[in-house]
């Protein structure tokens, strides 16, 4: 249904993460390539930018992967892009994320 692609440097944060957030990642992916309407807990629209959260709980912390789509609405997009992750601490940790997501957006669509 939606065709998911992963840049270098998502990939390079999931994989220094523990298998099981690296487990949880993977099958968020899944849902959101299959389903039109994914759940608020697992997917929300980063305010003021065009970019998307998804969440990956594990014990108490929050992993937060940036990605952009190719539509306005999620459920209409055909194609998103997974750009970047961190650990989610406070607020403050969006700000330099999504500066890089921008950064790696540019450089995604420069290749393509």
């Amino acid at each position: 249904m939606r065709e998911i692609d992963i840049t270098k440097a998502c990939l390079e944060y999931i994989d220094n993460q523990d298998e099981r957030v690296s487990l949880k990642f993977f099958q968020l992916i899944e849902v959101i390539g299959n389903v039109k309407v994914v759940n608020a807990n697992f997917l929300k629209k980063l305010q003021s930018t065009q970019f998307y959260e998804l969440r990956i709980s594990a014990g108490n912390k929050y992993r937060i992967v940036i990605f952009a789509i190719d539509h306005l609405n999620f459920a209409e997009c055909t194609k998103a892009v997974c750009l970047c992750g961190f650990q989610k601490k406070s607020t403050k940790d969006y700000k330099k994320a999504i500066k890089q997501a921008e950064i790696l957006l540019e450089e995604y669509l420069k290749e393509k």
